[in-house]
């Protein structure tokens, strides 16, 4: 038998949001008009996607904007509802979620930029050791990027893009010596090192 969690409701209110949301209606309400004085509208166009939903079709063929129902819809402007069944309280519940696309950013990173995946290992260790490795990998990740918005205006892509072109030439000499010469850096490459310097 399956635990039942309790789930409520938790909603606010932002102002901002409120007026994003007008303008947003507002943007979709003008682009219904312009489809319908060019008469590109069909029947296919009602339904609910999107701004689609103010459409109405009166008699058989005749499609109008239904301004009632657009009007109707400012009593939700500003209003954003949180389904949980978590006991936290509810500001910390909407702080949460408003955090939400920094880990939504931290995954993409890890994916995308970082190449967390595919995992081709079968053992255990192997893949908690990639694992280990792909999250140094994003800490090292952030700390550049917090270094670069600091003390430059490149972006991180930007720097990985001229990191990866920088070049060292290593001599092997007599004795098993190995020498090293790094090529002269160009002034974006010089720049992001300054800011790697001053930050560590």
């Amino acid at each position: 038998m399956g635990i039942l969690l309790q789930q409520h409701l938790v909603v606010s209110y932002s102002e901002s949001r409120a007026a994003k949301d007008l303008h947003n209606r507002e943007r979709g309400l003008t682009r219904l008009e312009k489809s319908l004085k060019r008469g590109k509208l069909t029947k296919a166009n009602i339904n609910n996607r999107g701004y689609n939903k103010y459409l109405k079709l009166t008699g058989d063929v005749n499609i109008e904007i239904d301004y009632t129902k657009f009007n109707y819809d400012q009593y939700w402007d500003g209003l954003k509802g949180y389904v949980t069944n978590t006991s936290l309280p509810s500001k910390q519940v909407i702080n949460s979620y408003n955090n939400l696309w920094k880990i939504e950013r931290a995954f993409r990173i890890s994916k995308t930029d970082l190449k967390i995946r595919p995992i081709y290992h079968r053992i255990r260790e192997r893949i908690e050791a990639h694992i280990c490795i792909s999250f140094v990998s994003y800490v090292l990740y952030k700390d550049l990027e917090r270094a670069l918005s600091k003390y430059t205006n490149i972006s991180i892509k930007k720097a990985i893009k001229q990191i990866n072109r920088m070049q060292e030439i290593m001599i092997r000499l007599p004795g098993n010596r190995i020498h090293k010469i790094k090529l002269k850096n160009n002034q974006l490459q010089q720049e992001i090192l300054d800011a790697i310097n001053a930050t560590f």
